[in-house]
């Protein structure tokens, strides 16, 4: 076997696929660190303007002072004496429902060749609250102090315009911060004592601005919350779904809705000493992201993966035209087409950050097959079997095109194409003596064998 030039021949080439795997590596790396660049430019206009936003009320925060008191002795002789000891806390009341209407516009901004969003809010809010959920009343040892209403951003810097703010059709006064003892920065509205002791119907609107993932926390009883948003592109997630939403080229419009039932978020908050000693409430909520579709980077980067095919097949291609033809190529031959693929990616990479991906992918697999077309004119000899290996090669390229636009079926297609290049091989191969091949000599004219010679294992 050894001696076998078949077998140097796939061992060479086996080699040089392995070299090339080391630019197709040096190319991953650069992928990953122009798309760290293109992230640097999101953390930018975080830093710049405000990041992702949790709308957390509004509710009302009612303080609380308790007296206790217990019997206690200084000492096992001395008589025990009465002791008062005051505690201070605060009572969350949440709103018997919960409406949430916003339009968002998403804007588009660019820092050298990269850019990033920022999504701007309008926001409407209805809430009515029901004295029966504030479960405590002031007596002999518990008073309460002046309630606020209270309404939490995740940063507040994205706090625009507030237009109105009314409680039972009366202007509030708005002032910054939550007034709760904790860094959760948003907005509160002092109210009056006797507000507790009454049903409360809250309608305010406010501009709010962040990046990335836009969050409404469901406090109400019901909950409800509707977004029409001029963004293509919305990534749903957190622990609710939206009950209806409709996508299009145009933007996205969504409806979410839940209920304590679903979320307990009633017994969550009031547990009040724990969230007003906490810095972030984790809460579940309706929420969307201002998605990026798969960038250039992302796709690029799973074009690459599909590069090992592209060259196994164009190389596996060459072997068979090797066989079938007194046409020999040498390594170096091979080595240079599948640095060309290897160009290919680094091309599509370059252009598909000025001119986006489809272009770019169109302008590289044309640079690619005129490349390759008049170098395999000349190793080939043939303008024939030059054009077709160029048809074939942008057919394999048209057919990478159709794996990555195809995340659902990328794996059946991918097995076609394996499929259809194995029947191919197979069916071109058939009647190739591969022994004659692996020796190097010609075939000659040998007598015919008597019918015993030819059952015969061992000669």
């Amino acid at each position: 076997m050894l001696k076998s030039p078949l077998f140097w021949k796939m061992l060479t080439l086996a080699g040089c696929f392995c070299v090339l795997l080391i630019p197709l590596t040096m190319l991953s790396s650069l992928i990953g660190e122009r798309a760290n660049y293109r992230n640097d430019v999101t953390d930018t206009l975080r830093q710049s303007s405000a990041g992702a936003q949790k709308l957390i009320g509004p509710l009302i925060a009612v303080p609380v002072t308790e007296t206790v008191i217990s019997m206690e002795s200084a000492g096992d002789k001395d008589a025990p004496k009465e002791v008062r000891r005051k505690h201070s806390y605060i009572r969350m009341w949440l709103p018997e429902s919960l409406m949430v209407n916003g339009t968002q516009q998403v804007e588009t901004r660019k820092i050298g060749i990269y850019d990033g969003q920022i999504w701007h809010n309008e926001i409407d809010i209805k809430a009515e609250f029901d004295p029966k959920r504030l479960d405590i009343k002031p007596g002999e040892n518990i008073t309460l102090g002046e309630p606020f209403m209270v309404l939490a951003v995740s940063d507040a810097r994205g706090i625009g315009q507030i237009h109105t703010t009314r409680l039972n059709g009366e202007a509030l006064s708005v002032e910054p911060g939550t007034g709760l003892m904790s860094e959760l920065q948003g907005i509160h509205m002092p109210l009056a004592a006797e507000s507790v002791n009454k049903p409360l119907q809250l309608s305010m609107s406010l501009n709010l601005s962040g990046t990335g993932a836009f969050s409404v926390v469901p406090l109400g009883r019901n909950s409800e919350m509707t977004l029409n948003s001029d963004w293509p592109h919305p990534g749903f997630m957190g622990d609710f779904l939206p009950e209806k939403r409709e996508v299009s080229a145009s933007g996205f419009q969504a409806h979410w809705q839940s209920s304590w039932f679903a979320n307990n978020l009633d017994s969550k908050v009031r547990d009040n000493i724990r969230l007003a000693a906490s810095n972030d409430w984790v809460l579940p909520a309706f929420s969307v992201n201002i998605a990026t579709p798969a960038d250039q980077y992302q796709l690029t980067d799973r074009a690459v993966k599909y590069a090992v095919l592209l060259i196994v097949l164009t190389f596996l291609a060459f072997f068979v035209f090797e066989s079938l033809t007194a046409r020999q190529m040498h390594p170096m031959q091979y080595m240079l087409v599948g640095l060309s693929l290897v160009m290919f990616y680094l091309v599509l990479l370059a252009l598909s950050e000025h001119t986006g991906f489809t272009l770019a992918w169109i302008i590289a697999s044309l640079l690619g097959a005129l490349l390759n077309g008049i170098y395999l004119q000349g190793v080939m000899r043939s303008w024939r079997a030059s054009l077709l290996f160029t048809a074939a090669l942008l057919l394999l390229d048209g057919v990478m095109w159709g794996l990555l636009n195809s995340e659902d079926n990328a794996l059946l297609l991918g097995t076609g194409v394996l499929f259809v290049a194995l029947s191919t091989v197979m069916f071109l191969t058939r009647k190739l003596d591969w022994y004659r091949l692996s020796t190097g000599r010609k075939k000659t004219n040998e007598p015919v064998a008597d019918a015993e010679d030819a059952l015969r294992i061992w000669k």
